[in-house]
């Protein structure tokens, strides 16, 4: 059977033939014109009076149009059924020859497609250097540059210009990498071009993924939602827009948090524009070239070729040990003769941009509930309205990113189904987690919440509002937002206090919430966020929120007493900065918009300030007997090779929490594993009590144990 790569490069050379017959009549036309230069008895270095004139002619020939071969590039008869027939032996493959995929799948036009076939040329033959050297009339010009990929086959020279335009940096080819210059020119018209790495063997037959490898990364893809965000009004809109045609605008700053629809506005805007949207990726993390301010100009020059709108992250801009290139940027954004929208969680306003009077800005909320409603109905219309509420109340969500979730969720639906999809109900809770979850966290531990309700053992009253704190986060949306309740607030979110006596299950409590919530836990893990740097806890713990906040997580600090002690009186340096960061840790605590839960096992050393912006604060008690009594028969799973007469009423009689009776279960099933024993006996659990007891400082009396005392002999 004949391969799929042998086939795609027979459609190759069966399409170089309009190619080799352009270039033979661009090679007699070169022919002609040199002969009427070429006096032998001459120097080549000598231009004669007669041979001036001769080039003056051909100069006005050219620009005429009428000396152009306008040769067409297609196929013979007998080539196109040659070509119909390589195509059928194609269909037993899975995969488009490649000259086809481009024309039909990507939409290359006849001139983008015949310039990646000249670039092709030399690869496959070294022979066309010297055919381009010689239509070319200089043979150090091997290679095919801007003027050979005009001219070889234009018909006129509006022709030629327009596909001067094509070919240049803001043309698609070069623009998503199929083509990529080589060296300098001293013109564009001279400018040498070659295929990109992987082009020529994606032409032979290696299978690529085209569309994801060669692609314009600035180009932001065009979203199906186009709702403008709360605080634009219809009529601000649209004289924004028409601002921004006369150019009495042309910088536009959007702040606020993430989340807040302002990639909506900004495709609404470009829409009603009729431009296209692009990322200006000039941040310094992005500037891997030697000139920045050049890598700046190049693509305003491209999205001044396109008539885009340009969009700029200024969050992605580091601070101020880089205030030469932001000094630089905003220089040049200033002189932008495209549309700039600037956006971030904080603004940017650099005085260049000020200066010009041709400054607005915007200041966004995170989108509401009733949008994100309406996003998750549009995006997923299979869905209840119950799971659309669950949704919207828990995700604040971009359309990209519901979008995004959908896809995934399809996906999923169709790879578990049995020769049907199956109901994309059951692929979202991880479909979400993709989209919403970093793979790790600078300052936090990332949980995945396995545990539910059934395994924490609290007093029913007290188990309930643990319950409770899930309910009241997936509500707080609709209650602050739909009843008028947030105007009231003096921050968003919800915050929740939990306190008591290590090992009360504070931590299993917020595992559970984050697990009724179907979000991950985001436990803060105090070693990386205490710094000694002044100022560098501050930071950190901005950071820390941050992420739980864009990975919609919820955020626990365990000990929190660490943090959000008490502020003390000044005696020491070190007094004020420690007061500032509990300062400072108040006001970002109220501004969080998403669940915040602290737990302390000291209530009486947290700061009272902090006290008061808890809507929740609960006290884990130690267990009771009746609660200890279903610890322990929840200890040990149902696996587990546990002698019928262990007597847990026995057990239960013992003063412990319920992370030591969990541990000391855990222990005793590893003495018994270690004896080689085939069941975990009253032994094994009274040893390994005898042992939590010691790491608790505390001494375990065989009187507590009662008739099992006698076991206590030789525990160690």
């Amino acid at each position: 059977m004949t391969s799929f790569s042998s086939l795609a490069l027979e459609h190759l050379i069966l399409r170089m033939r309009p190619i080799n017959r352009a270039l033979r009549a661009a090679v007699r036309n070169q022919q002609i014109a040199a002969s009427r230069l070429m006096q032998p008895e001459l120097s080549a270095l000598c231009v004669t009076n007669a041979q001036i004139e001769l080039l003056l002619d051909q100069v006005e020939i050219n620009q005429s149009g009428s000396a152009l071969p306008g040769m067409p590039i297609s196929l013979l008869p007998e080539e196109r059924l040659a070509e119909e027939e390589v195509i059928q032996q194609s269909a037993a493959f899975s995969s488009a020859l490649p000259l086809r995929l481009l024309e039909e799948g990507l939409g290359f036009t006849p001139f983008e497609l015949e310039a990646v076939l000249l670039c092709a040329a030399p690869e496959l033959d070294r022979a066309y250097e010297r055919i381009f050297g010689f239509v070319l009339d200089d043979l150090n010009r091997r290679f095919p540059c801007v003027e050979l990929l005009s001219t070889v086959t234009a018909g006129s020279l509006e022709e030629i210009l327009e596909r001067r335009r094509l070919l240049s940096s803001f043309g698609r080819l070069r623009r998503c990498g199929f083509l990529e210059t080589l060296g300098d020119a001293p013109t564009e018209f001279r400018q040498e071009l070659r295929l990109s790495p992987g082009v020529f063997d994606f032409l032979a037959g290696v299978e690529t993924d085209v569309a994801r490898l060669f692609r314009d990364r600035a180009e932001v893809s065009s979203s199906r939602h186009r709702a403008l965000p709360a605080e634009v009004s219809q009529d601000q809109f649209h004289h924004l827009c028409d601002a921004l045609r006369q150019g009495a605008v042309t910088t536009v700053g959007i702040w606020g948090p993430r989340q807040n629809g302002v990639e909506e506005f900004l495709f609404a805007v470009s829409d009603a524009l009729e431009r296209p949207l692009r990322r200006l990726f000039l941040s310094v993390s992005d500037q891997r070239s030697t000139d920045p301010a050049g890598a700046l100009r190049e693509q305003l020059r491209i999205a001044c070729g396109l008539g885009a709108v340009l969009w700029l992250d200024s969050d992605k801009l580091s601070n101020a040990a880089h205030d030469k290139s932001h000094s630089d940027l905003s220089d040049l954004l200033a002189q932008s003769p495209v549309p700039v929208f600037l956006t971030g969680e904080e603004p940017w306003r650099p005085l260049a941009l000020l200066r010009n009077g041709a400054y607005a800005e915007f200041e966004l909320r995170e989108s509401e509930y009733d949008s994100r409603e309406k996003l998750w109905s549009l995006t997923l219309p299979e869905l209840e309205s119950s799971e659309v509420s669950d949704l919207a109340s828990r995700f604040a969500l971009s359309a990209a990113d519901v979008q995004s979730i959908s896809d995934i969720a399809r996906t999923s639906a169709r790879l578990h189904g049995n020769g049907q999809p199956g109901p994309v109900q059951d692929h979202l809770a991880s479909a979400c987690a993709i989209v919403t979850r970093p793979s790790s966290s600078r300052f936090a531990t990332v949980l995945m919440p396995r545990r539910g309700p059934a395994d924490l053992i609290l007093p029913e009253h007290l188990h309930h509002q643990v319950v409770e704190v899930a309910t009241f986060f997936k509500l707080h949306n609709r209650v602050d937002n739909e009843w008028g309740f947030g105007r009231l607030l003096s921050g968003p979110g919800m915050k929740a206090l939990f306190t008591g006596e290590p090992g009360t299950g504070k931590t299993l409590a917020a595992e559970i919430i984050a697990g009724l919530l179907t979000l991950p836990l985001y436990k803060v893990d105090l070693a990386r966020i205490v710094s000694k740097g002044v100022g560098e806890t501050e930071k950190n713990l901005e950071a820390a929120f941050r992420e739980a906040e864009s990975s919609h997580a919820v955020l626990f600090f365990d000990e929190a007493e660490a943090l959000f002690g008490k502020r003390g009186e000044v005696q020491h340096g070190t007094d004020r900065y420690a007061n500032l960061e509990v300062s400072y840790l108040l006001q970002r605590l109220e501004s969080s918009r998403g669940l915040v839960i602290l737990a302390s096992n000291v209530k009486d050393q947290i700061d009272l300030a902090f006290v008061r912006r808890f809507q929740v604060a609960i006290h884990f008690p130690k267990p009771s007997f009746g609660e200890r009594l279903r610890i322990w028969k929840l200890a040990f799973p149902l696996a587990a090779p546990l002698e019928g007469d262990v007597d847990f009423d026995a057990l239960a009689q013992l003063d412990m929490t319920g992370a030591a009776i969990v541990g000391t279960a855990r222990t005793a099933a590893l003495l018994a594993a270690d004896s080689g024993a085939p069941r975990i006996t009253m032994s094994h659990i009274v040893r390994s009590t005898a042992r939590q007891f010691r790491r608790e400082a505390r001494v375990l009396t065989p009187v507590e144990l009662g008739q099992y005392g006698a076991l206590l002999q030789g525990a160690s």
